[in-house]
């Protein structure tokens, strides 16, 4: 080996290009699909697709993946009205891929896209999804549905 070899070494290395630095598992970015906002413009949790994996974020931290996102969408559906009912404004948007994939899997059902995203909802409010169906309707003819009224009976208490 001669005593220049270095030196020549290190000036190609200098004269060559640079190249980026290729990871085995490059991280693909991330496209939001679904975005709860407060009142102040900051986002509160979000939905995206990274590759074919659908990510939920929640205040800053990924709390989880799936492969359907419908059911996350129903979370931050069901969390926006909690956030409503406790007097915050929120806004929930989503996507046009997102409502074009609750749309088909509404009609796979026979339904309307609002009603199955509101029996999704209910799961998470405890209440049985033909319950919510139930109760929404009586909500628009501004009547009491009878399951709370029997609730209602109930839940007094007794002497």
């Amino acid at each position: 080996m001669s005593k220049l070899s270095k030196a020549k070494r290190d000036k190609r290395k200098k004269q060559a290009p640079r190249r980026p630095i290729v990871r085995l598992n490059g991280q693909q970015p991330v496209q939001n699909h679904a975005v709860l906002m407060n009142e102040e413009g900051q986002v509160v949790a979000a939905i995206g697709l990274q590759g074919t994996e659908w990510l939920l974020a929640i205040g800053g931290q990924t709390m989880g993946n799936a492969d359907n996102p419908v059911p996350m969408l129903a979370m931050l559906k069901h969390l926006s009205n909690v956030q409503e009912k406790e007097g915050r404004k929120v806004t929930l948007e989503y996507s046009a891929q997102l409502q074009q994939m609750i749309d088909d899997l509404a009609a796979d059902e026979g339904k309307t896209a609002d009603d199955y995203l509101a029996n999704l909802v209910s799961e998470f409010e405890g209440v049985d999804g033909e319950e919510a169906v139930e109760v929404a309707d009586a909500i628009e003819a501004d009547e009491t549905p009878a399951a709370d009224v029997a609730a209602d009976a109930d839940d007094t208490p007794k002497a």
